[in-house]
């Protein structure tokens, strides 16, 4: 075997010997620079996380007593460091370092469900405006228990954009028996859930219960028991020195988990002469389907009136799209080329059955 001799010149290590003698020393030379590198840039990568509560404090220690060591509030980023049972230690990204309870955090994966359903929103048109009644979270999805990451506070100004349902978890409802049946099964029960759009442009799913639909009072006391479900203004006329709106209007019947967005349409005009609004145009036993479109058209003699579109199931599940023209105080239907007038799409007989 021949042997290999090795010279320093310059802080280098020179040899000569065969091809596999050079290789294997080249290697083992390398070695430790090679694990240092894996060290640094091919260790575990770094797991982030999001604040989902809407304040809580960075402790030093997972013991009863210990120190604050930072203050972290909703949707703040944070890195995770390592994980106990019930805690994370985790660095802030000003460098703050301590533990908090991994209740309070949410992933990734769900910090980027939420930048995806906001990018998916952000061409919904609103369908109202509302207030939340109390603090409230904003779901990624429809339902109490799935997740959530920001929290609105209590009278915070939110966009309506889209209804859904979910189930209410661990309750049921007694269906009604037919004839051919012994018992009445249960059935779940089902509430309203709003995607909403706050100042911030967050958009989340929130409990329709949490949310007071933001029309004046002026307008909702006409409700007569029902649900106002959204509202529109089609354009304003002038009362002495200051413009006054008019309105269309969305109820339903006062209860969650309707088939349908809204059953009755209202238009509330007002009466410049008696200072007060009254009732235009109603519609009743529509299965409507959010969104409504409101827009402005020109009607040759008429000049430019405002117009809504409303979305209507039939029997067989299609949506057949309706509009109107608002002449105040005179509302009728726009036909489009070769469209017949129909009647209004009722629902008294599935009521009855």
């Amino acid at each position: 075997m021949r042997e290999i001799k090795l010279r320093h010149d310059a802080g280098l290590y020179l040899f000569a010997g065969p091809v596999n003698y050079r290789l294997r020393f080249l290697a083992v030379s390398l070695l430790p620079f090679l694990l240092i590198l894996g060290c640094g840039r091919g260790g575990k990568q770094q797991e982030i996380v999001y604040v989902s509560a809407p304040q809580t404090f960075l402790r030093d220690r997972v013991a009863t007593i210990y120190t604050k060591t930072g203050v972290v509030k909703n949707g703040d980023k944070l890195q995770v460091l390592e994980r106990d049972r019930r805690f994370a230690r985790v660095r802030t990204e000003d460098g703050s370092e301590g533990w908090v309870e991994q209740r309070n955090l949410v992933s990734q994966q769900v910090f980027d469900g939420f930048q995806k359903l906001s990018q998916e929103a952000q061409n919904l048109l609103p369908q109202s405006s509302g207030v939340t009644r109390n603090d409230t979270n904003l779901h990624l999805t429809p339902g109490r228990d799935t997740e959530h990451l920001y929290q609105l506070n209590r009278d915070s100004k939110v966009s309506l954009l889209k209804r859904d349902v979910a189930e209410k978890p661990g309750m049921t409802a007694p269906a009604k028996a037919t004839p051919d049946q012994k018992g009445s099964p249960a059935k779940p029960v089902l509430e309203d859930w709003w995607l909403i759009r706050d100042s911030s442009s967050r958009c989340g799913w929130v409990l329709g219960r949490m949310i007071d639909v933001d029309i004046p009072l002026e307008v909702a006391q006409y409700a007569e028991g029902q649900r106002i479900v959204a509202f529109f203004i089609l354009d304003q006329v002038t009362d002495g020195d200051h413009k006054v709106p008019q309105y269309l209007v969305l109820l339903n019947e006062n209860k969650d988990g309707m088939p349908f967005d809204y059953g009755q349409v209202r238009v509330f005009t007002w009466n410049v002469k008696r200072h007060r609004y009254e009732t235009a145009y109603r519609e009743r036993n529509l299965n409507g389907i959010l969104p409504v479109t409101v827009a402005q058209e020109s009607f040759d003699k008429e000049g430019t009136l405002p117009t809504f579109t409303l979305r209507v199931k039939d029997d067989n599940g299609a949506t057949r799209e309706r509009k109107y023209k608002l002449n105040t105080p005179i509302v009728k239907r726009v036909l489009a080329p070769g469209e017949e007038k129909q009647a209004p799409i009722a629902r008294q007989k599935q009521r009855k059955q």
